[in-house]
């Protein structure tokens, strides 16, 4: 290459790495910026220097061992070297290596030993853990030593056992090359094919092989208790791995030590040729294969497999407890639950918790919340809702609750200027909160809170007349949708540029303001609106009015993203909830510690098992982690105005939070006795943790080891009732009840179980805190009793003969379609009510699902079924049809089947006044909702409706009273078959 085309190269390469290193600086200070405005620099400081420590030592010992062997090999060279057609071969390439030997050989260890510390940084995990981590005060169960070591200690020396076996093979290839090319191996000619140097370097590297063997011979035996091993698909030591691979991995861990010493001493001390080296190899090979793997091959084929059961029973039972220990099942409460199929009682009217069932779904109404209170087109609640609690006028009840945010995806075309998206639409406004069981008449949910003004309430039956939680500062500037970055803050005090909300005396002009908070970072000076510049790939940093003095940038603005940055060693729930807290709107995500090599505990995939109907649509999909040891150790906030991120200490025993708490200096979380009362009062029991552990209770509820390896009392969470084919799971449901053998109402997460490969109820699980602390409870179901599990319950309410004519009447001719709610079960008294709500949605552009009916079953789910118009009407009706049932002993007439009642002695072609009147009101209602939807009268098509309920109620009455004459259909009215989805 020219002296030109070395210059270029030379400038490309160093314009490449200046590019490189000024875009890893601009990251480091824009994150320790972003650190600094959280107050939590620790992490920033603390991940930064272990990475670059491992990053340094780890690539400097690689480069040192690989360049000491290879100088080490040209140092060995032979002085002369016998003349041949191989040598003369070489000569050229020694003649190119020679001059330069040590550019080439630190370029090359430098390369190695670079790559070496990019993998080591990415273990900075391990290392912290491994310095700070404390003893768990359990042991494990085969070799009695403190499960700290599997979780603390173990993984960081397999790795460190990895770096020593690559360097150990780079040495021996690079070596072995240079001894090849400077003649100490030769393939051709006379004499010895290897000099006595190159023998000793070359077979010493290969002992140390054989030594770091052993060692791993030695951690073998510990990885057996974290292996995939104990039959039925159960993790850790088997009677096989205990009895024959434990006692093999220690002979071999001697025979591999033994093999090292004879191959230093026969290679070079007693017969100084590589015959004896190469039979000890082969030895150690013949050794592992017949030990290691013949002889525990025979033991599970000969001794285990004619009496599996016998022979894994103790080695089950080590696998259920260390499961149940590890995700916190141990302390379950399991109690029988007897289901008597009874009528419905005359109590059931009047129960507290049949009265607080939910009927709102979160999943359903969020655009119900979007239309009717955003007030403006860019507002949006996300794809689903949240449930919380709030204590009003004495009562405590759920609320669907969502944040009224800014969608940047909604802004027009006119709005999505720079200008526009990242300096006038920053924040959000309003929590906007509903009762979970109850609606207004045209079927929208009862708004109490987040109004945007006055005019929102004037004359509107869905709204409170005052806000009922009220909040001091309900801008959201840190949000779930907050995607975009944003640049607030004003040095004139007159000038305020960001859109707030409408104005309450005039709707199409806006309320100005300008952010009042320590949000953000401050890029006032010139520099950092310079790096940020850079960083955005953004000119307007620097060019435009809009940034001053004062200004301020916020980033990283979800709530997952910053607790995620500023705590990356917890995994965080797939749904954070917003709450009021002390009047700010707060943002609460729980998270969790895990860890994947907990002895004996199943091993299981986050992803995979908290998938449900709901993953993806407003809540967010965990990462494919595969995880042996899970728990709720934090909880954090994230307040909606300033960002503030606060990690408070949630489970006080959990060693793995202490470690990480102790490697970041020690005050990284605040102590569970620091709590506020207030924000501790919207604690949730977390979704993500009940779903691991829901399915994991399916089968570590059964604790003997031989009915567990039966397996013929297992469970499954069933599939979503409304649409099973579909085949997505069940999800858990929020609810303020008190269920059977609990003392007082709780906030609590709710599931029902069937058994494994059938659709019945075998049981149901709930889980809430009581004191403070985490409670798993268990209501289990006799295997004598058969009781309608969710899918099937749903399947005779919607086949019901009089419920299916009404379902078929809500479509509307097929101007609507039927879409179904969360499916409630709730033990009460002596069996189970099931709730599912009705929404109806009309087939017109962006109308939003309205609650309709209420579709409720007690017992066995087909016997007393009713559809009402809310919660109180329908626990009524099922009362009344109690009565009859116990009045006439049998079960009401038209409910407990799926044929039309008989008809009565009316003669054929007689048509009643009242039945045709009904008739034509029906056609008139639909004629009327119609026309709202053409029209887009929101409020119209409200009424409408709440008119053609009225109208197919009084149809109805009418055509039961006619039985058996000629009944005149509504010509709007046919009966396609409900539509089911959600």
């Amino acid at each position: 290459m020219s002296r030109r085309g070395r210059v270029t190269v030379g400038v490309l390469v160093g314009v490449f790495i200046l590019f490189t290193l000024l875009g890893w600086g601009i990251d480091a200070y824009t994150d320790y910026l972003w650190f600094s405005e959280v107050d939590f620099t620790a992490v920033f400081s603390g991940m930064l220097l272990t990475r670059l420590t491992l990053f340094l030592v780890i690539g400097a010992l690689m480069t040192l061992v690989v360049a000491g062997n290879l100088y080490l090999a040209y140092r060995l060279r032979p002085l002369l070297r016998p003349h041949s057609a191989e040598q003369a071969t070489l000569e050229r390439y020694r003649m190119i290596l020679a001059p330069r030997l040590g550019t080439w050989i630190a370029v090359i260890s430098l390369i190695i030993g670079f790559f070496a510390g990019l993998s080591a940084q990415a273990r900075w995990s391990d290392w912290m853990l491994f310095r700070n981590g404390g003893d768990f005060g359990v042991q494990d169960p085969e070799f009695k030593v403190d499960i700290s070591f599997y979780i603390f200690e173990y993984p960081l020396m397999r790795y460190l056992l990895g770096v020593a076996f690559t360097a150990v093979v780079l040495s021996v290839l690079g070596s072995l090359a240079v001894h090849y090319i400077f003649g100490g191996v030769r393939l051709q000619g006379v004499g010895d094919r290897m000099t006595t140097a190159a023998r000793a370097h070359l077979t010493s590297l290969v002992a140390i092989f054989v030594l770091l063997k052993a060692v791993a011979y030695v951690l073998d035996r510990r990885a057996l208790l974290l292996e995939q091993h104990v039959s039925p698909g159960l993790y850790g030591a088997g009677y096989t791995d205990v009895n024959a691979l434990l006692p093999a991995k220690e002979i071999l861990a001697y025979i591999s030590v033994v093999v090292a010493i004879a191959i230093i001493v026969f290679s070079n001390a007693v017969m100084r040729n590589l015959v004896w080296p190469g039979v000890s190899l082969a030895l150690l090979a013949i050794s592992a294969v017949a030990i290691g793997g013949i002889y525990p091959l025979a033991v599970q084929n000969f001794q285990v497999k004619p009496s599996l059961s016998d022979k894994e029973r103790p080695y089950i039972e080590r696998s259920i407890n260390a499961t149940r220990d590890a995700f916190g099942l141990a302390q379950t409460d399991v109690t029988q639950y007897s289901a008597n199929s009874g009528a419905p009682p005359a109590s059931l009217s009047g129960d507290t918790s049949a009265q607080n069932v939910r009927l709102i779904d979160p999943q359903l109404v969020s655009q119900a919340f979007t239309q009717s209170q955003q007030s403006r087109g860019f507002y949006d609640f996300g794809e689903k809702l949240d449930v919380d609690r709030y204590t009003i006028d004495g009562k405590t009840q759920d609320y669907v609750v969502g944040a009224r945010e800014i969608n940047d995806a909604k802004l027009t075309a006119q709005q999505r200027n720079w200008l526009n998206r990242h300096t006038v639409y920053t924040h959000g406004y309003g929590l906007v909160a509903a009762p979970a069981n109850q609606v207004c008449g045209t079927g929208l949910p009862y708004f109490v809170s987040g109004f945007l003004g006055a005019e929102t309430r004037t004359g509107n039956s869905c709204t409170a007349a005052t806000d009922l939680i009220k909040t001091e500062q309900p801008r959201i500037y840190y949000g779930e949708q907050s995607t975009e970055y944003v640049i607030v803050g004003q040095s004139d005090p007159n000038k305020n540029v960001e859109f707030d909300r409408p104005q309450e005396q005039n709707a199409d002009a806006s309320v100005l303001y300008t952010y009042e908070g320590k949000g953000g970072v401050e890029i006032g000076s010139f520099f950092r609106r310079l790096v940020f510049a850079i960083k955005n790939t953004e000119s307007n940093f620097l060019l435009s009015d809009a940034v001053n003095e004062d200004s301020r940038l916020m980033y990283t603005r979800t709530p997952r993203d910053r607790v995620e940055k500023v705590a990356p060693f917890l995994t965080i729930d797939g749904d954070p909830y917003p709450a009021v807290v002390n009047g700010r709107i707060t943002w609460i995500l729980d998270g969790y510690t895990t860890a994947q090599t907990y002895p004996y505990a199943q091993k299981i995939n986050l992803a995979t098992e908290t998938r449900d109907e709901l993953t993806g649509q407003g809540s967010f999909a965990l990462a494919r982690d595969d995880v042996s040891y899970m728990r709720n150790s934090v909880k954090a906030t994230v307040d909606a105005y300033d960002g503030t991120v606060t990690l408070y200490e949630f489970d006080e025993k959990d060693p793995v939070l202490k470690a990480w708490n102790k490697a970041f200096g020690g005050d990284l979380v605040v102590p569970k006795a620091e709590i506020p009362t207030d924000l501790a009062a919207h604690f949730r029991y977390p979704a993500d943790l009940f779903k691991v552990q829901r399915n994991l209770l399916t089968k570590f509820h059964v604790t003997d080891p031989g009915t567990f390896f039966s397996g013929d009392d297992f469970w499954q969470v069933p599939n979503a009732p409304d649409a099973p084919q579909n085949g997505v799971k069940q999800p858990p449901f929020y609810l303020n009840v008190k269920l059977p053998e609990q003392e007082e109402t709780r906030f609590q997460l709710t599931s029902g179980v069937t058994p494994a490969n059938r659709e019945n109820m075998a049981a149901l699980i709930s889980a809430s805190y009581v004191d403070g602390q985490p409670k798993l409870e268990v209501l289990e179901l006799p295997d004598d009793t058969v009781v309608p599990g969710p899918v099937q319950v749903h399947q005779r309410m919607v086949n019901n003969y009089n419920i299916s004519q009404q379902l078929a009447l809500l479509t509307r001719g097929g101007q609507a379609s039927v879409l179904y709610g969360n499916l409630i079960s709730l033990p009460l008294g002596d069996d189970i009510l099931y709730v599912e709500p009705v929404y109806v949605k009309s087939s017109q552009a962006g109308a939003a699902p309205l609650l309709q009916k209420v579709l409720m079953s007690y017992g066995d789910g087909g016997t007393y079924v009713v559809l009402e118009d809310n919660l109180t009407e329908g626990l009524k009706a099922l009362v009344e049809l109690g009565k009859t049932a116990g009045n006439n002993n049998t079960p009401p007439p038209g409910n407990n089947n799926n044929t039309p009642p008989p008809a009565n002695n009316t003669p054929p072609g007689t048509i009643s006044a009242e039945l045709a009147q009904a008739a034509a009101d029906v056609d008139k209602a639909i004629e009327d909702l119609r026309n709202a939807q053409i029209a887009g009268d929101f409020a119209k098509q409200g009424e409408a409706l709440k008119a053609l309920d009225e109208a197919m109620t009084r149809f109805q009455t009418a055509q039961n009273t006619a039985g058996g004459g000629a009944t005149p259909a509504p010509s709007g009215a046919a009966s396609p078959a409900p539509t089911t989805g959600g």
